[in-house]
């Protein structure tokens, strides 16, 4: 079993930044794969960023050149750098650890993000 908790969240405006943490316990020492993904109110949720044990790294065309993934062995964290926020970045943002290893995909609880003036 994994467990996720997810950090970070909140309201900032246009253009500002916000860093998500999501701390993984539990059975973790497995082939996976952690990431982020968002769902907004009549949307389906959506790839943000994903990483690797290896710190390979994918990101949404939408994340790309302004959202970091980044992944610390030691704490066993996933953090998001979200810069140069915009309005449509809105969305409850979740956690994800897929468990090559088990099987199992994990999501954490969701952690609402707001870009408004």
């Amino acid at each position: 079993q994994v467990q996720l908790v997810e950090s970070g969240g909140g309201l900032v405006q246009p253009g500002g930044s916000l860093r998500l943490s999501c701390a993984a316990s539990g059975s973790t020492f497995s082939i996976n794969v952690m990431g982020w993904y968002r769902q907004a109110p009549g949307k389906q949720r959506e790839l943000v960023a994903t990483i690797t044990r290896g710190g390979t790294t994918d990101y949404a065309d939408s994340a790309k050149g302004r959202f970091t993934i980044s992944r610390d062995s030691a704490k066993n964290t996933v953090y998001l750098q979200m810069n140069s926020l915009k309005p449509e970045d809105s969305s409850v943002y979740y956690c994800n650890f897929r468990d090559f290893t088990g099987g199992r995909t994990y999501w954490g609880q969701g952690t609402q993000v707001t870009v408004s003036s």
